[in-house]
């Protein structure tokens, strides 16, 4: 997810878009623990994507 895109978002589309990474990312997180997962690298991504989501949460907040 671009950082251009998610500044564009709406605090409310931001919040969803964040509960839907956390569940993803629980998933995967079962998955590796099983040795079910196909795509590794993506656990990183959704991590990376959850950080920059809660910044720009943290920046329109504060803004």
């Amino acid at each position: 997810m671009k950082i251009a895109d998610i500044r564009g978002m709406t605090p409310d589309q931001l919040a969803e878009t964040l509960l839907t990474l956390k569940k993803e990312q629980f998933n995967l997180r079962f998955q590796g623990a099983t040795g079910q997962v196909e795509k590794t690298h993506r656990v990183n991504e959704i991590r990376k994507d959850i950080a920059r989501i809660k910044t720009v949460l943290r920046a329109k907040a504060a803004a």
